[in-house]
């Protein structure tokens, strides 16, 4: 009976203070993943994972930020994944991979490049310069600039010094700002030197 009421009182804990965070975590999610689709699998899978490992979570510290690690860590995992299955399969199309098992369907949905780029918020310009940026450099400009975590938190988050935080949020954000330098001078938003001359 007292495990029954302490899994119950453990589910009430994890809605009170994790599932209010559903909205951020769908928003992280579309941002990293690019397709409301994928969002979705990976914040339900994000939860699923928090709630397996609730009682790792520290009570009084930031319930959000540990949502976002986790999610961000799931897809780092399904985006290595992603990356070998990849390569199984052009080895496989070369010949040079005698025998495999390659889950063609997980393949044909993760590298399909007729994808609708869908990120709430922005506009088409910046979904597409956000998407130039290199994972690495994406990831600490969105739980940043767009998911409004600190410093510390976003080192937390990444698992990474908060030097290497900040080298990536300025290589980042100095990569955002070279894509959309263009775009803001043919909009007449930003004026070029030849212009104010």
């Amino acid at each position: 009976m007292s495990d029954i009421r302490r899994t119950r009182e453990q589910k009430q804990r994890f809605e009170s203070l994790a599932i209010v965070h559903l909205d951020d975590m769908y928003n992280a999610a579309l941002r990293l993943t690019r397709n409301e689709r994928d969002a979705e699998d990976l914040v339900q899978e994000s939860y699923l994972k928090a709630f397996r490992s609730f009682h790792q979570f520290q009570p009084g510290t930031n319930c959000r930020a540990w949502l976002l690690r986790i999610q961000t860590n799931t897809f780092i995992n399904r985006y290595r994944r992603r990356v070998k299955e990849r390569d199984i399969l052009s080895r496989q199309e070369n010949g040079s991979l005698d025998h495999s098992l390659v889950c063609r369907e997980s393949i044909d949905r993760y590298s399909n490049p007729e994808r609708t780029l869908v990120v709430l918020g922005l506009s088409d310009d910046v979904t597409r310069a956000l998407a130039e940026v290199p994972t690495e450099f994406r990831e600490a400009v969105i739980l940043s600039d767009l998911a409004g975590l600190s410093y510390r938190e976003v080192a937390a988050q990444m698992g990474t010094p908060v030097g290497t935080v900040m080298s990536r949020l300025h290589r980042g954000r100095r990569i955002l700002r070279e894509s959309l330098s263009a775009f803001a001078s043919e909009r007449g938003i930003l004026r070029t030197q030849r212009s104010v001359a």
